[in-house]
């Protein structure tokens, strides 16, 4: 009871520290694996591990097949989970760099390093080919925490984003079926008769077709309102469960592939409780791969950890970094308007994550068990590609983006919080004047509207963290809270100033503020002279943004004078000599204008 406990304690504190520290969760999570687990002999009483998952195969936390049990059943959950986030929308939205990176950067990552491992460490064919597949990945949860302080330019960063949504799956697929085909050979790459072809033929029809059956009859039973909503979630958890031990029983090992087919097909229904079922999967998910991870490095001894304690692995390692990741990305970007610095720091940007390192560990399991020769060095390898990567990644992404410059020299990204009218509109201006501008809100018709508009905007919950975990944000540093509740308005400077506010952050006054000048916040936007109310009857009368051309200081100040006396006029922003918009700030008497400057105002335009 006492491990049982403490596992679960070490790993949500591993995902604690992980966020704390703005690192991958799978770094924590191993390393304490490893500690508890082979590296605990070094210092017990006993020279015993301090956690054993499993000790010859029949003592443990998980004695006999219970282990492999558990690790198949939690790598469901997990593949499944993952299958939901694969849309085929953004699939066809994609740019052709992030298409070819999923297609043709995964079939070269597959040949080349199988051929690797082959030649490298001595691995025949079968198990090459296995080893290389399942370091197709990379995943978002490793990329987004190195990537997340670091403002790139936003082709960049919506590169790396989604090679690691999409090719989770795409990449836990493959090394699914190139399992499967191992499982039904000799485990030597000679004997794959015709028997087995069947077999495999049958996995392959068995998975796909309960996958895809499973997927719809449990779309429909949710629209038939055959499940309570208080129920959704843990049916949806034994329907996993049973659509991979149903499968399995049809087919032998087509489980994993049933549970990512139904996944993948749910994923792209248009379901309204997706949205729930996503949010209580990734909640399990994080559970299991907190559990999941501590367990397998733990079940690591000193015995599976020298087979890579040599120079080959070295090197394999060193291929894989530094001629196979760049080989894949310099082909897959050919003809692209990336730059070579560009190239080069993408090249460099790709940690393993989660899925690798438990599809492997659940494969090496089941492998071994099988007596398949050499089926020992799947897990060490893979796990010294994920933790090499992860740490090289970490520790240098920042280095090697200075060196290749592409770090922007300031963070020029505009972030909307609101996107009404009055947000459309501005927005729309500082968009046409080179302007990144990023809407966010929880109305589905605003973000709607917005898009249809042309203008970057995406559906955000403030109250939800997800936002912070969004990389293309990286280039934001102004904020700009404009909704209608002053209460959010607060709220969003508060969260989001640390994140996306490092060069101003600012919100609309309360009516209650605006009653009273002398009291008004210093992130008070537009001259502190209008709330919500008054910019959204400017914007209804008159929806223009004009701008006057200031000949000198004095000229400003009756400027500024005729808009304060005209009802239906908002100052709103100053433009320099350099085209470089500025906020107008609280205390307007500090703002330092040249003959040449213009002024951007809200409503009836004026002639002074």
């Amino acid at each position: 009871m006492l491990e049982l406990a403490g596992i679960i304690i070490l790993g949500i504190l591993a995902q604690w520290v992980a966020w704390k520290f703005k690192i991958p969760a799978i770094l924590p999570l191993i390393l304490t694996g490893l500690f508890i687990g082979p590296f605990s002999t070094l210092i017990s009483e006993d020279g015993n591990k301090w956690i054993e998952p499993l000790w010859n195969g029949e003592h443990g936390l998980f004695p006999g097949e219970s282990l492999f049990n558990f690790v198949s059943l939690s790598i469901a959950l997990i593949l499944f989970e993952g299958g939901l986030t694969l849309k085929k929308e953004e699939i066809k939205s994609v740019g052709p760099v992030i298409y070819k990176l999923i297609t043709l950067g995964s079939f070269i990552t597959m040949i080349t390093a199988a051929i690797a491992a082959h030649f490298v460490i001595g691995l025949n064919w079968p198990l090459s080919f296995l080893f290389s597949s399942l370091i197709i990945v990379t995943g978002p949860t490793v990329i987004t925490p190195i990537l997340r302080n670091l403002p790139l330019k936003k082709d960049i960063s919506t590169i790396l984003k989604w090679e690691g949504i999409l090719i989770d799956p795409i990449g836990a697929l493959v090394a699914v079926l190139v399992f499967e085909f191992i499982s039904l050979g000799d485990g030597h790459g000679t004997q794959y008769t015709k028997e087995t072809a069947v077999e495999f033929g049958k996995i392959i029809v068995i998975g796909f077709s309960i996958g895809f059956t499973s997927a719809y009859a449990f779309a429909w039973s949710i629209r038939q309102k055959w499940i309570p909503h208080y129920l959704l979630n843990v049916v949806s958890l034994a329907l996993v469960l049973t659509v991979f031990v149903l499968s399995d029983l049809f087919a032998h090992e087509s489980g994993l592939l049933a549970v990512v087919i139904m996944g993948m097909v749910l994923g792209n229904m248009k379901l309204a409780a997706l949205k729930d079922l996503m949010y209580f999967k990734e909640t399990i998910s994080i559970l299991l791969i907190s559990i999941l991870f501590i367990l397998l490095s733990a079940n690591i001894d000193f015995s599976d950890l020298e087979l890579i304690l040599n120079w080959n692995s070295l090197i394999l390692f060193g291929i894989v970094v530094l001629i196979i990741r760049p080989l894949g990305v310099f082909l897959c970007s050919s003809n692209s308007s990336l730059s070579t610095n560009e190239k080069i720091f993408i090249s460099w940007v790709g940690p393993r994550g989660i899925v690798a390192a438990g599809i492997a560990s659940l494969f090496g399991l089941k492998l071994t068990m099988q007596g398949v020769e050499n089926a020992n060095y799947i897990t060490p390898l893979v796990f010294m590609i994920v933790l090499g990567t992860v740490l090289l990644n970490a520790t240098t992404a920042r280095i090697v983006a200075l060196f290749t410059k592409v770090l922007l020299k300031k963070s020029e990204g505009i972030l909307i919080v609101g996107a009404s009218k009055p947000s459309r509109l501005i927005a729309n201006y500082l968009k046409n004047n080179n302007r990144r501008v990023v809407l966010i809100d929880s109305n589905k018709t605003n973000i709607a509207i917005a898009k249809k508009a042309g203008l970057e905007a995406m559906e955000c919950d403030l109250y939800d963290d997800a936002i912070f975990e969004n990389i293309e944000l990286s280039d934001v540093g102004y904020l700009l809270a404009l909704t209608g509740s002053p209460t959010i308005n607060e709220y969003a400077l508060d969260k989001l100033t640390a994140n996306f506010g490092e060069e101003g952050a600012f919100r609309l006054i309360s009516d209650e503020e605006m009653k009273d000048p002398s009291n008004n916040p210093k992130q008070g936007l537009f001259s502190q002279t209008d709330d919500y109310i008054n910019l959204s009857e400017v914007v209804r009368d008159y929806p223009q943004i004009n701008e006057i051309t200031i000949n000198s200081p004095e000229h400003y100040d009756q400027i500024i004078e005729a808009i304060q006396e005209e009802i239906k006029s908002i100052p709103i922003f100053i433009k320099d000599l350099n085209n470089e918009i500025h906020i107008i700030p609280a205390e307007m008497d500090t703002l330092e204008v040249e003959k040449g400057y213009k002024l951007m105002y809200l409503g009836k335009k004026l002639s002074v």
